[in-house]
């Protein structure tokens, strides 16, 4: 396998050793996820969660992605309730039965590891509990369809055709995307799709799965400060992300949680 190597879509084949630097890195990401979890409480900002971030960042001798990237200045992205993605953490003051997303990006030896996952602060709503597992599942659905010769369509198809039978509805304005030494770079992943459509997937694909499940609608739009997405209809949106790598005969999940606390205790 040669590491220069890339399909005619522009998607890079890493060689075998790339996958412990992606494994790392994907580890910190993934740690620091589960760090910050105890202190989603009602009452914190998402500021003071951004600040704690940013600081374990620092300490395990890791460089944040996002600060400084198309000028945003914070170490995640704080997803409260309605907000799709992209949320920007400040004085937002959680609430009792407030769901939200943390995403987290870090680079460690040059590889970078990207994760998010969904928190509750205090006790969810049925829906709202019912949201964030139905997501969570989605998401293991699109990652159960990377192999070898299956497509980006495959993946896209396992993921709508779940959400969609339970209800909800796949954002189709954002999407996973390749990642190893860069923050982004192809392919697109998109979480809605055919069967056997888009580019075949290969041993040595390094890439993002993310899905992103409303309640209502799947539109969105962005708001004045050109980051922060919300839905519509103002409807509950979550979201998870693993970064995976394919392997051989499937794939490898790099983002696993240390702790085994990927998914919320609600």
């Amino acid at each position: 396998m040669n590491e220069a190597r890339l399909t005619r879509e522009g998607i890079r084949i890493h060689a075998p050793e790339d996958y412990a630097g992606m494994h790392a890195a994907g580890r910190m990401a993934a740690q620091i996820l589960d760090e910050v979890g105890p202190l989603v409480e009602p009452g914190v900002t998402t500021g003071a969660l951004d600040d704690f971030i940013r600081n374990r960042v620092e300490e395990l001798g890791l460089t944040s992605a996002t600060i400084g990237y198309r000028g945003y200045q914070h170490a995640s992205c704080i997803s409260v309730n309605h907000v799709v993605c992209h949320g920007i953490p400040g004085d937002k003051l959680l609430k009792d039965g407030d769901i939200l997303n943390i995403d987290v990006t870090v680079i460690q030896d040059g590889w970078f590891g990207d994760s998010s996952r969904m928190y509750v602060a205090g006790t969810p709503s049925v829906k709202a509990k019912r949201l964030i597992q139905v997501t969570h599942d989605a998401l293991m659905k699109g990652i159960e369809a990377v192999r070898p010769g299956a497509t980006f369509g495959d993946i896209g198809a396992a993921i709508q055709t779940y959400a969609e039978g339970q209800r909800m509805s796949v954002v189709r304005d954002f999407c996973g995307h390749g990642l190893g030494r860069v923050f982004h770079a192809p392919p697109n992943v998109l979480h809605f799709g055919r069967p056997g459509k888009g580019p075949m997937l290969e041993e040595g694909m390094f890439f993002t799965i993310e899905p992103m499940i409303n309640l209502g609608r799947p539109d969105t739009k962005v708001l004045a400060d050109d980051w922060t997405a919300v839905t519509r209809d103002k409807s509950l949106s979550a979201q998870f992300e693993h970064a995976v790598g394919v392997t051989v005969d499937g794939c490898e999940i790099f983002t696993l949680s240390p702790a085994g606390k990927f998914y919320p205790e609600i």
